[in-house]
């Protein structure tokens, strides 16, 4: 009967998702390159009871607001923030951060590209570059069972120090993927990420140039998680969350009253 119940249902509803979002930022506040995601909210439809701008007499007298009665409220995207997280310094020779744009290439087993700035990589047992799932870095970079040592400059150049070479060997390149709109991809988890046609296709640079990022050795981005940014959305989506019940119950209690009228 009351309105009011069906729009503070979709208070409810849009906090829940609110207080979602904020619990999945807070529980990968340690995970590498991870990206707060930012829920967006808009108002439903509104029912219009006097029209605004209509005619209220034959001599054209204008209703200057007329009355619109709003349906609710609905979560309208769910967007990552994707602004760079804080460096930690590992000196592991294969943990790599970029600093700046771009995204590191990973080849799936099923062939495809996913995307990732989780740069914490290892070696397989065949000496190439690949994820902590064994995933290959795209392009192949494989390691030289004998090298004693792995350097990568800020350009993604990979050199290997092998016994008896005066000069360490260039062994690969690694590149980097951009995009047009980042938050156009789609999570896959594992810190990996797909490209989609919101995204556009990925363009693909050397590290420190053309307004890509650089690589930098030894490093590992951080989360980009802010705590007590997260607690204090935490403690308006509960207070928001509080005040809708609150609606349904007075309304609760206005339909208990108006069934004892008569």
């Amino acid at each position: 009967m009351f309105l009011s119940l069906d729009i503070a249902a979709t208070g409810l509803q849009a906090q829940q998702t609110n207080v979602d979002v904020i619990s999945q930022n807070l529980a990968n506040l340690s995970t590498t390159a991870y990206k707060r995601q930012l829920p967006e909210f808009r108002d439903l439809l509104y029912q219009d009871l006097r029209r605004v701008g209509a005619t209220s007499s034959d001599t054209g007298t204008i209703i200057p607001t007329g009355v619109q009665l709003g349906l609710g409220v609905q979560t309208s995207a769910i967007h990552r923030d994707v602004q760079q997280g804080t460096f930690n310094s590992t000196t592991e020779p294969l943990d790599l951060a970029i600093n700046g744009r771009g995204y590191f290439q990973i080849t799936m087993p099923d062939g495809t590209t996913s995307y990732t700035r989780d740069g914490t990589f290892q070696l397989s047992p065949t000496g190439e570059i690949v994820t902590a799932d064994g995933f290959p870095l795209t392009p192949n970079i494989t390691v030289p069972t004998d090298a004693t040592a792995i350097s990568i400059n800020t350009s993604g150049v990979v050199e290997a120090t092998i016994p008896a070479q005066i000069n360490p060997s260039n062994i690969g390149q690694i590149q980097l993927a951009t995009f047009i709109n980042e938050n156009g991809l789609q999570a896959l988890g594992d810190n990996l990420y797909a490209e989609t046609q919101a995204s556009s296709t990925p363009v693909i640079g050397t590290p420190g140039l053309d307004g890509v990022g650089s690589i930098q050795q030894g490093f590992l981005e951080n989360s980009n998680v802010n705590p007590v940014t997260e607690i204090t959305n935490l403690i308006v989506a509960q207070r928001a969350y509080e005040m809708n019940t609150k609606v349904i119950t007075a309304a609760d209690q206005m339909l208990q009253t108006l069934s004892q009228v008569g």
